[in-house]
């Protein structure tokens, strides 16, 4: 009877353990050889109400994370173990454990897992140094509230405002386009002649015209009157009708 209620309570303590992992985003184990009850219990109000700090067993914690599918953790369960179970904020947990590490050396930091990832006892520190979520959250909300305010600002103005922008954006949209009164630079001017054009004819060449022959009668429409120094012909006698 007693093998089998020991054999029962291992069994539970393995289950529990291997639920601990799975829900938890972060385990870091420690080594607490030392601390006194108290130390202990003060530590566990530091890592706060996301955490739970639970002392265990090497050999059932190696079971636990065999069963679990956590790997990383079997060699460092050596010597007194206690895990801190990290289902909030890994970054202020491993605050936690820095800080209480300052001012008790005899809590000891060896590893642990985040994510499925296996951490050294150095990257818990790097992950102590950054900032935590409540951080990160507080200065994203000021970030948002600034633009917030300006964006405030800029529907808040007074119509004028608007008003003056629109007519200098009219007035810069004129200046770039081109004045249409003046000539195109691509074009030839008007008052100097395409060398490339045939120039215009004036009219007929003088010399290209024949004079009449003296004695010539005129043309039809031409003039009537007589040259000088030559006298004017008898108009022919009319034949009576017979």
């Amino acid at each position: 009877m007693p093998a089998t209620r020991i054999q029962y309570n291992k069994s539970a303590a393995v289950a529990e353990i291997a639920d601990s992992f799975r829900n938890s985003a972060a385990a870091l184990l420690t080594e607490y050889r030392g601390l006194s009850v108290g130390e202990i219990t003060a530590l566990r109000r530091a890592l706060g109400a996301g955490t739970q700090y639970a002392v265990v067993k090497n050999t059932l914690t190696k079971i636990a994370a065999s069963q679990a599918g956590v790997d990383g953790v079997e060699a460092l369960l050596a010597g007194p173990t206690a895990i801190a179970f990290v289902e909030g904020d890994p970054v202020e947990a491993a605050k936690g454990l820095r800080d209480f590490a300052r001012t008790h050396p005899l809590l000891v930091i060896k590893g642990g897992v985040l994510d499925g990832r296996p951490l050294s006892a150095v990257e818990i520190n790097r992950l102590a140094d950054l900032e935590s979520r409540e951080v990160l959250l507080a200065k994203l909300a000021g970030a948002m509230k600034g633009s917030l305010s300006q964006a405030v600002g800029l529907f808040a103005a007074p119509l004028t405002q608007v008003a003056r922008l629109a007519v200098a954006l009219r007035d810069v949209k004129a200046a770039a386009e081109p004045d249409p009164s003046e000539p195109d630079p691509s074009e030839p001017h008007p008052s100097k002649p395409d060398p490339s054009e045939p120039a215009p004819q004036t009219g007929a060449d003088p010399s290209t015209e024949a004079a009449p022959a003296p004695g010539d009668p005129p043309t039809e429409g031409g003039s009537s009157e007589t040259a000088p120094g030559q006298e004017p012909a008898e108009p022919a006698a009319a034949t009576p009708d017979a």
